[in-house]
This record gives C-alpha cells, structure tokens and sequence, in this order.
C-alpha cells in the first residue's frame, strides 16, 4: 500500500448481515482506520434506517468522505448519492448486488428499484464474473448507470470470506485508483 491514503475519512458500508471480523473490510476498516456504519438492523434492512445510519457516518467526518461499500452497501450508495452526493467525495462499490433480479430475497427489497442516474462524484465498480446475487450483465448495467468504471475478478464469487477474499490487498489497488480520480475532480473544480 505504497499509494498515499491521506486527506480523507473512510467509511464502511456493509452489505446485508454485516460484515464478519475476517471479512475484507473489517480488514480495511483496522487497516484504515475507517469508520464502520452502525446500522440498527442487518437482517431486516430499512432503507431509510441505512440512509441515516450512513448519514450519521458522514456528519461524523472531519475531512472529505470516501465510502467503501459492498453488495447492499452498493445500493444504500446509490440511493444515498440520490439525496446527499454533495456530501461524498467518492466510492469504492465492491460486489455490488442487484436488489432488482427475481431471485432477490425479500428482505432487499426496500433498496429496489435503484436510482437511475450517474453518480455526482467520482466512484469505481468491483464486480466479479461468478457473482451469485448479480449477474455480470446486471454488475456492468449498475456501473454504466452509475457512470463508473468497472474492473472485473475472474471467479471471484461474492468478494467475500464464503470466496476467499479475507484481507483482499489487491483490492488496495482499486482504492488508489479512485484516489487519483477523486484528487483530480477535486482540482479541476478548484
């Protein structure tokens, strides 16, 4: 991690059911010294709850935001950006999980449908060609709606511990990256 990380706050943005300890971004969340939101309730999530809950994450920060979201986090996101974008200065989006597919289960629902527009910061989707909860189709849709890029893993199941992604280092490269984009957006509006 030789990319400088400083200037901003870290935020993490589970997805459904939090996180685990040996999940990546527990991981990052020590490694970063990131903020993790608190949301009232991972089984049955509300949208409106995990909209405040990220809200109060990002009052709490001292300097420009950077959130770190994985598959429902990526949602809350997106429909965060949709009332509050001017508050984040950008996003990591990893796995993110098509809450809109049949398949959903009931307890995503609230999330759906997403926001149809582009994100008013600069973001990067991290998808995965053997997701369970989003096809690759369904990943690149969310990306171009989202105007993002998008890099894709090679059979990388969810990005979680159920498929081998506990520290998930080479994800650090996907985070330089959007530094560099966010730094450059913020001089050109200088």
């Amino acid at each position: 991690m030789s990319d400088d990380l400083s200037g901003f706050d870290y935020i993490i943005q589970p997805g459904w059911n939090n996180s685990p300890d040996d999940h990546w971004q527990s991981h990052w969340q020590r490694r970063l010294g990131a903020r993790r939101v608190q949301n009232h309730e991972w089984q049955q999530p509300q949208l409106a709850d995990w909209l405040a809950a990220l809200d109060d994450a990002v009052a709490a920060a001292r300097q420009p935001v950077i959130v770190i979201a994985h598959s429902l986090g990526c949602a809350t996101v997106a429909h965060y950006a949709a009332r509050h974008g001017h508050r984040l200065a950008g996003a990591l989006l990893v796995a993110p999980a098509d809450v809109e597919r049949a398949s959903a289960p009931a307890a995503l629902q609230p999330f759906a449908p997403l926001p149809a527009l582009a994100l008013p910061f600069p973001a990067r989707v991290v998808a995965s060609d053997s997701d369970p909860f989003s096809l690759p189709l369904r990943s690149a849709r969310m990306a171009a709606l989202w105007q993002s890029p998008l890099s894709w893993l090679q059979g990388a199941g969810h990005i979680n511990v159920a498929s081998g992604h506990q520290q998930w280092d080479e994800g650090f490269a996907e985070l330089a990256a959007l530094l560099r984009e966010v730094r450059a957006a913020r001089l050109q509006r200088a």
